[in-house]
């Protein structure tokens, strides 16, 4: 009955210190409400007492239930119902450049560079339910594997396909970034990040990674650059056998990362270094935390008011006590 029940007007709560008072009164004057009469023998009227001079409590004991009743109709009982609705006011567009240069294939991460980069790159990408994300992957050269999106589901696919093999190999950071940003130079997203992962250093295309970081600049987006490898040594393909399989061999990890952290830092962006699968994960996960999409929630209450049944219990005993007072009780009040 008092499931989701609030009092809009509690402080009528404070009436309910009258009852005890009421009491106390009630039990000092109860005998003044009979008539006496003073006489020199009562041996005559001795007989059994009468029930109804017992019950005689019971209208006082109706007046306090009304009087209670009356209390809580005036603190305004009510059912409240909440519903919620929530819009995305500040939406943010993210193009995530993924390196697909040989070196990914190292196996400093389990079971590869590459593999491991996309299990924690679609836990991020479910994570951004709120914004559009697109891929682009370079090696050699770059190009647009999805565009800005909302469509998760085309995203992760996406994502899922990216393999080495798909372009020449070299590893073109200033081509993967200057594609990036060209996916986003005409969003009108409040917010325009580039998340660029790269194991190596600039050694192919014809544009400069300072070059494609002052575009970005130009256009207001932000990037977080990753380098991604293990400190020394990894275990790497550095030839082909006959039959077309890498051969692997321990060869040193190269990151350029006093150009990545230029680039991140120019751009108002972070670098982070993974060395191993945890580590990439936290990085995300950082990511996640730093780019947070603004949500607005407008809450709608609906009110059911419930004083009443209260109103109408306290009528009741009201017109009970009277007419018990008045017909059973007569000839004792």
């Amino acid at each position: 009955m008092f499931e989701n029940i609030q009092f809009a007007n509690p402080q009528f709560f404070w009436l309910f210190l009258i009852l005890p008072v009421a009491i106390v009164w009630y039990f000092f004057k109860r005998k003044k409400e009979t008539a006496s009469l003073k006489i020199s023998s009562i041996k005559g009227f001795k007989g059994a007492p009468s029930m109804l001079a017992k019950l005689k409590p019971l209208l006082f004991v109706l007046r306090l239930l009304a009087l209670s009743a009356l209390i809580v109709a005036m603190a305004r009982p009510q059912k409240e119902d909440i519903s919620t609705r929530t819009k995305t006011t500040r939406g943010i567009d993210i193009v995530m450049a993924i390196d697909v240069s040989s070196s990914m294939l190292a196996r400093d991460l389990k079971p590869n560079r590459l593999t491991a980069l996309k299990k924690v790159a679609a836990d991020f990408i479910k994570e951004r339910v709120n914004d559009r994300i697109g891929l682009v992957v370079y090696a050699a050269e770059s190009f647009t594997k999805t565009p800005i999106t909302s469509d998760k589901a085309i995203v992760l696919r996406s994502l899922n396909d990216i393999n080495y093999g798909q372009l020449e190999d070299g590893t073109a950071i200033g081509m993967g970034l200057a594609t990036s940003v060209n996916r986003l130079k005409d969003s009108k997203a409040k917010s325009k990040v580039i998340i660029l992962l790269t194991d190596g250093v600039n050694n192919s295309g014809f544009i400069e990674p300072q070059t494609a970081a002052s575009l970005a600049i130009e256009y207001g987006i932000k990037t977080y650059t990753i380098g991604l490898g293990s400190n020394g040594m990894a275990l790497s393909p550095i030839a082909y056998n006959p039959d077309g399989s890498f051969r692997y061999g321990m060869s040193k990890v190269e990151i350029d990362e006093a150009l990545l952290k230029d680039i991140a830092e120019k751009t108002g962006g972070v670098y982070f270094r993974a060395t191993d699968n945890e580590k990439l994960s936290e990085i995300y996960e950082e990511i996640n935390k730093l780019e947070k999409t603004d949500i607005e929630e407008f809450k709608y209450y609906n009110y059911e008011e419930e004083f009443r049944m209260f109103a109408l219990l306290a009528c009741g005993l009201l017109m009970l006590e009277y007419l018990l007072r008045y017909t059973v009780f007569r000839s004792f009040v």
